[in-house]
């Protein structure tokens, strides 16, 4: 893969879980927060997030007692542990608990991000930081495209769809998981949405070019592949 698309954010202090939540939807990704362990762990569980920024000091549920329970139903999340603790048997504890990396406070927003990056591309066993297929070009880090060379401007809903199209290239992939990975709960749900946004982003990319690169699987959804 490809950088993640759907966030949740678990951090009882309320000034940084903004900003850490404005920086991830200003990015483009789609994000939930929690504001206590209970309430992270119920998050977590009612959404298949592919990444979770998660506090260790947490009230009603503390941060390792968590990421326990969710290693122990075997859910798929990367996570990401913040902590003001930085002792290295602190760090051991986290990543023997079952956290995917470790951020000690403060740290800096352009980190998290490159660390989420990071875990996301190898949770989903993409090593490069460019994706290419046929003559279209995925920059994972810069965030750019482009098609034949010609550069692409897309919207940031209309790169995480096509982000998480990548992600899952070759196969087809449903609205609803489209839905569930780039859209957050405070997006008002709407029958056609997705259809909408594969329009926008066939327009970009292929309505100019021979080969058509997204394609409908009639009653299943859409794949992203090399031409047919």
């Amino acid at each position: 893969m490809i950088s993640p698309m759907r966030i949740l954010v678990v951090e009882d202090f309320p000034p940084l879980s903004r900003a850490i939540v404005q920086g991830l939807q200003e990015a483009g990704y789609a994000v939930d927060s929690a504001g206590d362990g209970e309430e992270g762990l119920a998050s977590a569980q009612a959404c298949p997030y592919d990444v979770i920024l998660l506090d260790i000091m947490l009230p009603k549920l503390d941060g390792l007692s968590l990421l326990h329970q969710l290693r122990k139903q075997h859910h798929p999340a990367a996570v990401l542990l913040l902590t003001a603790k930085d002792t290295v048997a602190d760090r051991v504890m986290g990543l023997d608990a079952g956290a995917d990396d470790y951020l000690v406070k403060p740290f800096a927003f352009e980190e998290v991000l490159a660390r989420v990056r990071a875990m996301a591309r190898r949770r989903y066993g993409q090593r490069e930081a460019q994706v290419v297929i046929d003559d279209l070009e995925v920059d994972l880090v810069a965030r750019t495209v482009t098609r034949a060379g010609r550069p692409i401007a897309l919207s940031a809903r209309e790169y995480a769809v096509l982000e998480y199209l990548c992600a899952r290239r070759g196969h087809v992939v449903t609205r609803m998981e489209i839905w569930d990975h780039v859209y957050d709960f405070a997006t008002e749900p709407s029958s056609n949405v997705v259809d909408v946004y594969i329009g926008y982003l066939r327009r970009k990319i292929d309505a100019d070019h021979p080969h058509k690169l997204i394609r409908t699987r009639r009653g299943q959804g859409y794949v992203l592949g090399e031409p047919e």
